[in-house]
């Protein structure tokens, strides 16, 4: 049996599916972004597939951009959850709606 693209189109869906499922349903400020985080790694396992499936090399180009973006989410997202938790005690994302000056 062969991998084809469908395989690597229908993993990716189930992945931005959850992704998608635990920033729409969670609550907690974390695992919103581990979801986001999911979100993005669907999409670069298309962006690669599909790269592999054409015989380009941009798919795989685009996947390193969309890697470094990641990597900038997760270092600005730790950065406003220690600046949440510091100033309310919670993460809850629904307490962080309200802006106090």
């Amino acid at each position: 049996m062969t991998i084809t693209i469908n395989h690597f189109l229908v993993v990716s869906f189930l992945l931005f599916s959850i992704g998608l499922l635990g920033v729409l349903v969670r609550r907690n400020f974390l695992t919103v972004l581990m979801s986001v985080e999911l979100m993005l790694n669907a999409v670069n396992l298309n962006l690669i597939a599909f790269s592999r499936r054409l015989s380009d090399l941009t798919g795989q180009v685009f996947s390193v951009f969309v890697i470094t973006i990641a990597a900038g989410e997760a270092a600005i997202g730790l950065a406003l959850t220690i600046s949440l938790f510091r100033q309310r005690r919670t993460l809850n994302v629904e307490d962080a709606n309200t802006m106090q000056g």
